[in-house]
């Protein structure tokens, strides 16, 4: 869980000027932690079995990895990329 620093604004205003761009990429509420939870919440879902809603699907409708894999998987992608390509996009109009 300590992989990336959790930064307020008081430590980052301490910061030295070559710490300060890495930092400020992982601000508090900030667009890092946006977008990782995007990845997180949507991502599992372009393999079935990669979200505990998925796998239930599988167990109460009898569907079966490879049905899914053949005829949704390319969908979800297309759908979890066009929602990460939209919020960068978003973030490069700001």
């Amino acid at each position: 869980m300590k992989m990336y620093p959790l930064v307020n604004p008081a430590l980052l205003a301490a910061a030295t000027p070559d710490e300060t761009a890495w930092l400020s990429q992982f601000v508090v509420d900030g667009n890092f932690w946006e977008m990782l939870a995007y990845c997180a919440g949507t991502g599992g879902s372009t393999l079935i079995i990669g979200s505990a809603a998925g796998v239930a699907a599988m167990g109460m409708e009898k569907i079966s990895f490879t049905w899914y894999l053949k005829r949704v998987s390319l969908l979800a992608f297309l759908g979890y990329t066009a929602g990460a390509v939209t919020y960068i996009g978003m973030l490069a109009l700001r």
